[in-house]
Parts: structure tokens; sequence; C-alpha cells
């Protein structure tokens, strides 16, 4: 265990956490809903500091990262737990548990991992939530970041300000999932609030590269209505935000059949009227390479390897010279 921080000693013996926007109110001897900061002797200590459920070394493109170092490797570590509760949670093995199968990995070396595999350009903080596993990552991203390493958040996006603020100058890219765009989406499947998501993506669009991620689950978030509301929302923001639209599977505590192909295609349409790269995920070959929004000419191509076809060395279309929102 290590001692936690953003939290404060309450009434009879609590103590509350601020690093997310549950806020829990811990008593003596339990832990808070991400099952991993626990209340010992009135000190609030993180329980998985350390703790690597998962690790490999993965193609950038599976976070998924399109855009940031395309055909590039990363090493990729996970641990145990979450702060949300999501009904089809894809990696419900290692983040609804409180404990579970783990090896020990200290920043140090992380760090040293990370520089010993070819080709690849830092590392992931993936699998489970990675921003429960605060202290670990805010730890392991400085060293890196100091190695020369390029670090990358894979995140649902629930957080307080001050400890993102405090993340973030160590962070290169992130790929934020907006599990949908309406509260009682939020509140009935998640167990969390959209808001503080939302206050997310807005803050880190402004400091690094950032992608989005929504799973569309059929009737409940992948209305034509909601797919508009969230692409005008981050066209707002920046019109060459990539959006990656990921077709649900059953999962976890979910049934539902599979998101239908045309409705993925439909939302697809729909958003590429307010964003330049608008990608499809979990169908094959279908929606996955990046054209150029201007003239449409072929950029790179993703049919299991990544092959740069119009893209110029300095990040421009070599039909037209638009400047491509890519990190190379």
């Amino acid at each position: 265990m290590k001692e936690a921080l953003f939290w404060e000693t309450a009434e009879d013996g609590r103590v509350k956490c601020f690093l997310c926007p549950h806020n829990c109110l811990i008593s003596e001897g339990k832990s808070g809903f991400c099952r991993q900061r626990k209340n010992v002797k009135g000190k609030l200590y993180t329980l998985n500091y350390g703790r690597v459920s998962s690790y490999g070394v993965d193609p950038i493109e599976k976070k998924p990262l399109y855009h940031f170092y395309p055909g590039s490797l990363i090493f990729s570590l996970g641990t145990l737990g979450c702060n949300f509760r999501c009904r089809f949670c894809q990696n419900w093995q290692i983040a609804q548990v409180e404990d579970g199968p783990a090896v020990g990995i200290t920043p140090e070396r992380a760090a040293e991992l990370a520089r010993s595999f070819k080709g690849n350009i830092g590392i992931a903080y993936t699998y489970s939530e990675p921003l429960i596993w605060y202290e670990y990552v805010l730890e392991t991203a400085r060293l890196a970041k100091q190695k020369g390493l390029k670090n990358v958040l894979v995140t649902n996006g629930f957080v307080n300000e001050k400890p993102l603020k405090d993340l973030l100058p160590y962070i290169d890219a992130m790929n934020i999932d907006v599990k949908g765009f309406t509260r009682e989406f939020y509140k009935e499947y998640i167990k969390g609030d959209l808001s503080p998501v939302i206050e997310t993506v807005e803050r880190a669009s402004k400091e690094c590269h950032v992608e989005i991620t929504t799973l569309l689950i059929p009737g409940l978030n992948d209305s034509e209505e909601d797919i508009r509301a969230l692409s005008r929302w981050l066209g707002s923001l920046k019109r060459d935000i990539p959006l990656h639209l990921t077709r649900y599977f059953p999962n976890y505590k979910m049934d539902l059949p599979p998101t239908p192909v045309e409705t993925m295609k439909k939302a697809r349409e729909i958003a590429a009227a307010e964003l330049d790269y608008v990608y499809l995920g979990n169908i094959r070959n279908e929606g996955n390479n990046t054209y150029c929004p201007r003239c449409r000419t072929l950029l790179i191509e993703r049919t299991g390897t990544v092959k740069f076809q119009g893209l110029s060395q300095n990040g421009k279309c070599s039909n037209c010279g638009r400047e491509i929102n890519i990190v190379m």
C-alpha cells in the first residue's frame, strides 16, 4: 500500500477522497467506489500502487490512437479496479474486481522495460481505468518523460480538476472514452456522470493530443440525436479531433445483440458532417483508413498493417497540401 493523494480527514475517523467526482466518504477499514482506495486507521491508501494486472507491447492503433505516431508500438500497462460500473465492461475481469492476479513493477522498472523494446515509443496506461492508479501513473509518467518516452492515457475521463491538471504536463496523448451523450445513460448504465467527462475532454484537448472513443449500444446510446449532439460538441472544440465509433458486442452483464453494421455506418455519416476524422471500430476492414478532409486522398491505409500513402513527412496531404492533425 501507498498513502494516496487528494484526500482529507473527515468526522468519525472517516476520510474523503477527492481523486474523482464520486468524492467518496470512506469509513475505517472500507474502500471507495473504485475498490482500490482504502481508509486504514484514518489515512487513505491506494491498494494498487505498482500492481500490474496486464501488460504487453501493442500497436498504438489498439488504444485506439490513429493520429499519434501511427504504425508505432507502445508498452502497455494496466491494473485492477475502476471508478465506473459499466454493465457492458469489456475488461471486467480486471476492472470490476477488488483483487486478482498481479505482478509488481516499479516506475523505474516500467521505464526500463519501455526502453528495452525495439520500436517502442513509450508507455500507455490502459486496459482498466488508469486514473484510479493515479499515484503510480504520475510517478511513472514523470520518470518516463525524463527518459524521452511518450506517455499515453486511455481513460474514462472521470476525474476531478486538480488531479487532472497535475498529471497533464506529463501526458502526450489521451484516448478518452465518452460512453454516451446523456446524463441518463451515465446514471443508469455507468453509475457515473457525463459532465466531468466533458470537462476532462475540453481541458485535455488544450494540453495534449486527444482522440475520443464511443461504444455504440443498440437502443441505448446510438440514436441519431445522440450521435449528432456528440459530434457537434466535439466539432465545436476542434473539428479535427478523431472520433472512434466502436461496435458493441455482448459482454459482462449486458446481453443485447451486437450493434448492426448499418447503424455504425449511419452514425459515421452523421458524425462526419461535424468532424474531419471518424473511424469505425470492431468492424473488420471497415472505416479504418485516414483520408484528407479537403481532397479525400488516401493518407493512411489500415488493413492489418499500417501503410502511409498520401501523407508527407511534414504531416500534410501530398496531393493538396492540407495540414493534417497528426503527431509523427
